[in-house]
């Protein structure tokens, strides 16, 4: 199964999301780092924040870009209207390009939801020439994304069937400390590198906040859309008050971690 990531559409992805993947986008770029006529490889675009990120800096070469879910690619060339963007439907554990293709491979919040993550770090690899660099991200679900904790912590005080879910949820695949640091040395990467990047997520209501959710985007979309409509009801009350905090309704801010991993193949 390449993906396990749940997408019902790209605009709910982008209230979920995307979004929020636009704040982290610059940051990843600016650890992986750029070099006047490259040619990067955006491993996992989704709706594209991170090709159309690269696409800022006019001096790179050719920005290609894979994700596995139709629904994004869809949604990625729509968006598109730079002649030096590609994209395409693609696995990332057997990417469709040749070997020392690329000068930079980059993943934005995608390893995480590749059963096989450390073959999609070795794909990553192959098609990078070496000298190259390969670099991901992905969210500390455990220890930084108060957010979406805040909606599995109050879940599992109201249903018992949200205790696995919330394990799987908080160790997924890359998310503890050191583990994508240690799947790119396996994989050959040489220099490697682990850091923390930080940004805030600032919703403007409730509303704002679990709209998405309650639309049934992403794994958490998921479990709440499945959900008898009485437990439905308690668990959507309660998360309100989680958010609400004993405060009127409005804006509310959180800070979003993510692990950050580059390395250079060898």
């Amino acid at each position: 199964m390449p993906s396990s990531f749940h997408v019902e559409s790209a605009d709910g992805y982008e209230r979920l999301m995307g979004r929020w993947s636009r704040k982290l986008a610059p940051m990843l770029i600016d650890f992986a780092g750029l070099a006047d006529g490259d040619r990067v490889l955006d491993v996992g675009c989704g709706t594209g924040s991170l090709a159309f990120t690269l696409a800022q800096t006019p001096s790179l070469r050719e920005i290609a870009a894979i994700d596995y879910s139709p629904v994004f690619v869809e949604a990625a060339k729509r968006a598109n209207t730079d002649p030096r963007i590609s994209i395409q439907q693609a696995d990332a554990c057997a990417l469709p390009f040749a070997d020392d293709r690329f000068d930079r491979a980059i993943s934005l919040l995608m390893l995480h939801f590749v059963p096989e993550a450390g073959k999609a770090v070795a794909e990553m690899a192959r098609v990078v020439r070496p000298g190259g660099v390969v670099a991901a991200a992905v969210w500390d679900h455990y220890g930084g994304m108060s957010n979406m904790r805040m909606l599995w912590d109050t879940a599992v005080m109201l249903d018992e069937d949200a205790l696995p879910l919330r394990r799987r949820y908080c160790f997924q695949p890359m998310m503890r400390p050191g583990e994508m640091k240690q799947t790119f040395i396996a994989q050959g990467l040489s220099d490697v590198e682990e850091t923390s990047l930080l940004v805030r997520m600032d919703y403007l209501s409730f509303d704002d906040y679990w709209q998405p959710i309650a639309a049934g985007e992403g794994p958490l979309g998921r479990y709440v859309a499945g959900l008898e409509p009485d437990k439905r009801k308690a668990v959507d009350a309660a998360i309100r008050a989680a958010y609400e905090s004993g405060e009127p309704d409005g804006p509310r801010s959180f800070a979003s971690v993510a692990w950050a991993c580059r390395g250079r193949v060898a």
